[in-house]
């Protein structure tokens, strides 16, 4: 049941109980998100806060208060581009979304993500390894969703495997296969559902 207003014995508007972004602070996230996109795909040297701070026409220390570094900016481009894939995954048709089997779906996951990191090669690169990509909501909704498909499939201990099946679609691990050991999308893909399959099917 929804929760209600304890005054008027309404229901509580989810969105309306969340604190709303003030309109310079929105602004100032879509100028600095925008900028820091036109940076990272230009490819021309370091990607500094600095740079960012330029491209975007605000002040270091208004950068600074909303992101850290850069690695922060980069994991919230991220973030709303993996909403979109979020959103298939929710309400999409199978296999992405409900009603195909477990490995199924998770085989389909590992292709939309490989997409997004191919297609979004250098800002997921500008996101340094460590903490900041499992902090990001993206993240916990993966977790989240490959556990679901992992209780479904009667998998056991799938807290132990969450993060070992996510592990492959780290930004670092898919460079290292592109860019080193110069395998295509679709290899990787084939190779993530046979992983998929042997987990879950």
């Amino acid at each position: 049941m929804p929760k209600r207003d304890l005054i008027t014995g309404l229901p509580i508007d989810r969105d309306q109980a969340r604190p709303r972004e003030r309109a310079d602070a929105a602004r100032n996230r879509a100028l600095v998100l925008d900028a820091a996109e036109r940076v990272i795909l230009a490819d021309d040297g370091p990607v500094t806060m600095d740079r960012i701070a330029k491209a975007a026409g605000i002040g270091r220390g208004t950068l600074y208060r909303r992101y850290p570094d850069v690695a922060s900016i980069a994991a919230a481009l991220v973030d709303s581009r993996e909403r979109r894939l979020q959103g298939a995954v929710i309400s999409g048709p199978p296999p992405l979304g409900p009603g195909a089997p477990p490995a199924d779906r998770l085989a389909a996951l590992y292709r939309g993500v490989v997409d997004l990191l191919e297609a979004h090669t250098p800002i997921y690169r500008a996101i340094s390894p460590g903490p900041i990509r499992y902090a990001t909501g993206a993240y916990g909704f993966w977790r989240l969703h490959v556990r679901t498909l992992l209780v479904a499939a009667g998998t056991p201990d799938p807290d132990a495997l969450l993060d070992l099946l996510l592990a492959p679609l780290s930004p670092d691990v898919y460079q290292h296969q592109r860019r080193t050991l110069g395998l295509s999308p679709d290899r990787i893909v084939d190779a993530l559902t046979l992983v998929a399959h042997r987990m879950l099917g």
